[in-house]
């Protein structure tokens, strides 16, 4: 029952607050409809008729109490038209048979059950005339006697207008309320906005609006933005410095070994430093992430080509689906991304296929090898930092620190997205999705 209720119920902050404000108004309807029209309207028209039964059980008295027809007539015909019924003596074949009122009548039963609680004579009620006029016809000793008078005598106004404007009224105060709802709900939305456009890296002017409250967490995003942002950079500016300092001394050692006369052990040395350059440059690449780029809109298509033909004629770019457009993103930080998966993918795989996927929301990047894989139960393992796989297939091997999917989940992580590894379904090997949320 909850899962359908959940399923029902709006999912965004417009609905759920527009639905908070339109059920309090329904149930109020309902509360006003039911306490008075069906309760104070009715005891309202119950009071009119009685006074109208009053008036025609004077008549009727009068009626019986005359010795003639011609005497009955004279005595109570002007008496009904002071008192405002046009009363016919006896009823002419027009004169109602059975009770009628229209279908939707709110007061007509009360009319009716009054009017022969009052009077024992009568016989029917018709409350379907032109001009809102009713009908009567008593029984009396001289034949049929037939009344009407108009049913303003008998029941407060139509109940329908009352109806139409209680409705009218809750519609126009719901518009005007949901106006200055959302005026009071745009600065938590623009906020969210906010917050998940620094989530994908990119940084939107936002000021803080709206009530107290809202302000009061603008601000505190606004300056906890500041802060990260402060960081960030003080990171980079550090990690350019310490870049420098250690890519000095592995210069000159370099330049010492190549001045030495080359043997094995010369040799060895030389890839030693070739190799610890290559580990300072994973390292600060990762620790930096190119957090300080900025991002702009890019053509993905042209992108992966390029670093599709810059790998090789073993790596091909096999499709493109959707409708290639523009992306925002950093693009030297998704080069580096793909850089990795694909070089991950040549080391462990004879063949490397590269799809592209333009999705409402997002763009996936699908790097595909006939390479061994990585067993299910690991995959989450090798996206952690400083990870080397004991099996055959290695995802940093070589040159490598276990940094290199790592690097490319962070950088799909900061664009608004994720890194997905699973099983190729057409080569076999290792499926690894970059997803970059647009």
């Amino acid at each position: 029952m909850m899962s359908v209720v959940q399923r029902i119920l709006p999912r965004g902050l417009y609905g759920r607050a527009a639905l908070i404000l339109v059920v309090p108004i329904m149930i109020i309807q309902l509360v006003f409809s039911t306490e008075f029209i069906q309760r104070f309207y009715e005891d309202v028209t119950s009071q009119m008729t009685q006074g109208v039964a009053i008036d025609l059980d004077f008549l009727l008295d009068e009626i019986e109490a005359s010795p003639s027809l011609a005497e009955a007539r004279a005595r109570v015909v002007p008496l009904a038209t002071a008192l405002e019924i046009e009363l016919t003596l006896p009823a002419g074949p027009e004169a109602p048979t059975g009770d009628k009122r229209q279908r939707i009548d709110l007061s007509g039963d009360t009319i009716i059950a009054t009017l022969r609680e009052r009077l024992p004579s009568l016989v029917a009620v018709d409350l379907t005339g032109t001009n809102r006029l009713v009908t009567l016809r008593f029984d009396s000793r001289f034949g049929p006697v037939q009344a009407e008078l108009t049913r303003r005598r008998m029941s407060a106004a139509n109940p329908h207008q009352l109806i139409v404007l209680m409705v009218f009224t809750s519609i126009l105060m719901t518009v005007v309320a949901y106006f200055f709802l959302r005026r009071q709900l745009r600065p938590i939305t623009k906020l969210a906005e906010a917050a998940e456009e620094f989530g994908k890296g990119r940084a939107v002017s936002y000021k803080p609006r709206g009530a107290q409250e809202v302000r009061a967490a603008g601000r505190a995003f606004l300056d906890m933005r500041a802060r990260i942002e402060r960081q960030i950079e003080q990171r980079t500016l550090m990690l350019s410095g310490v870049s420098h300092d250690l890519r000095t001394p592995l210069t000159r050692m370099r330049l010492a070994l190549s001045l030495m006369p080359e043997d094995a052990e010369v040799e060895a040395l030389q890839a030693d430093v070739t190799q610890m350059e290559r580990m300072v440059d994973e390292f600060l690449a990762f620790v930096r992430g190119d957090a300080m780029e900025g991002s702009e809109p890019t053509d993905a298509v042209a992108l992966v080509r390029e670093v599709v033909e810059r790998a090789g004629p073993q790596v091909a770019l096999v499709s493109v689906e959707g409708v290639p457009e523009p992306v925002e993103m950093r693009p030297q930080a998704i080069v580096r991304a793909l850089e990795n998966l694909v070089s991950n993918a040549r080391r462990f795989g004879k063949r490397v296929e590269v799809r592209l996927t333009f999705q409402d929301r997002s763009l996936r990047i699908q790097v595909e090898d006939d390479g061994p894989g990585i067993p299910p139960e690991r995959r989450d393992e090798a996206l952690r930092p400083f990870t080397r796989l004991d099996s055959s297939r290695d995802p940093n091997r070589g040159a490598g620190v276990g940094l290199g999917l790592s690097i490319a989940s962070d950088i799909a992580l900061s664009h608004g997205g994720a890194l997905r590894l699973s099983k190729s379904e057409t080569l076999g090997g290792l499926r690894v999705d970059l997803v970059i949320a647009r």
